[in-house]
């Protein structure tokens, strides 16, 4: 058992099994692993809590067996997270019943409490507006939370008010809508406009070798890849008198899988990086150059990516009703794209 990529004062541990490990319990070989850092008790509330990463992904099974060559993340930080509690943070409300609640996200709102975010998180506003009514199946970091949303992109969620229903839903994201029940579609505004009116991007996701905290097109065959596919949809181009060409576009993507940030990796991948993305986009910025002044320094000032989630079906845990909601882009995202339509 080793740890790779651990620092001195991260917030993450970051270990690697070995072969003399391998088959072990999850919670059990951390257990050992981590023995002076922290106790069993502890570890097994880390994993139930979302605290415990294995290839990237979030572990939510103590007993799973550990493989060969797994890279197992845990936040140490997270050991000491404090008990979350409700706060009155207003909360836009699409829809809710006994069973679930749909929100429209804002952006700048982490969904769950973490390391550096442990108030102000949609969970302390849905356990201020629901009590004792979310599902528990998360963790106590994660009431309720079946999906998540980036910090900086909006829109539409859905959260589970009972066990039940967290199960059913979790079970229509992991199927990833390949049962024709799940529908994700997001706008957002790339920089440039793909080569083709629509199509669709497959490329394996992992972890960044450059920043842990990232990720980036791997190869399929690389441990920690995760298949991803986007289908994208050209909505609108702009700038289409430039010498140079299209200087931009709004694109809907839908997701076929449900991988972390991976509309904003797959677009930079085709060389189309959402405007705003501090981490994606960043190489794109010099593109804000070929706009005209006062759309320059708007673009360049927009604080975060411009990504929205606008709409999301599922089909309902009780009823089986298909429920369909949607949720218009929010003001600063809709402003900016109506300052490139003049163009």
């Amino acid at each position: 058992m080793h740890a790779p990529d651990s620092e001195a004062g991260s917030e993450w541990k970051e270990l690697e099994v070995d072969a003399a490990d391998a088959g072990r319990r999850l919670d059990q070989w951390l257990s050992a692993t981590l023995a002076a850092d922290i106790s069993r008790s502890r570890v097994q509330a880390l994993i139930r809590a979302g605290a415990v990463m294995v290839n990237g992904a979030v572990a939510s099974e103590p007993k799973r067996k550990v493989v060969v060559g797994e890279r197992v993340a845990v936040s140490l930080a997270a050991s000491e997270a404090p008990e979350p509690q409700g706060e009155p943070i207003p909360l836009n409300i699409l829809y809710e019943d006994d069973a679930l609640i749909v929100i429209d996200k804002p952006a700048g709102m982490v969904v769950h409490p973490g390391p550096g975010n442990w108030r102000g998180t949609l969970v302390n506003a849905l356990m201020h507006h629901c009590g004792e009514s979310l599902s528990s199946i998360g963790g106590v970091l994660r009431r309720g939370i079946v999906h998540r949303l980036d910090r900086d992109t909006s829109g539409v969620m859905v959260v589970a008010k009972n066990d039940q229903a967290h199960r059913a839903l979790a079970a229509a994201f992991a199927d990833h809508g390949r049962d024709g029940d799940l529908e994700r579609a997001y706008v957002a505004l790339v920089w440039g406009v793909p080569p083709r009116p629509s199509g669709t991007i497959e490329a394996s996701l992992g972890r960044s070798t450059r920043d842990r905290t990232l990720r980036a097109v791997v190869p399929a065959a690389r441990p920690d890849a995760r298949r991803a596919i986007t289908h994208y949809t050209v909505l609108k181009r702009y700038g289409q008198d430039k010498p140079a060409g299209h200087i931009a576009a709004l694109v809907e993507c839908r997701l076929e899988t449900g991988r972390t940030h991976q509309i904003r990796v797959h677009m930079a991948h085709i060389g189309h990086p959402l405007i705003g993305d501090p981490a994606y986009g960043r190489a794109y910025r010099t593109k804000a150059k070929r706009l005209p002044p006062p759309l320059a320094a708007k673009a360049a000032a927009f604080p975060r990516q411009a990504l929205h989630a606008r709409l999301l079906a599922f089909r309902h845990p009780d009823t089986g009703a298909i429920m369909c909601f949607e949720a218009p882009m929010p003001a600063d995202m809709a402003e900016l794209v109506a300052s490139f339509a003049v163009l």
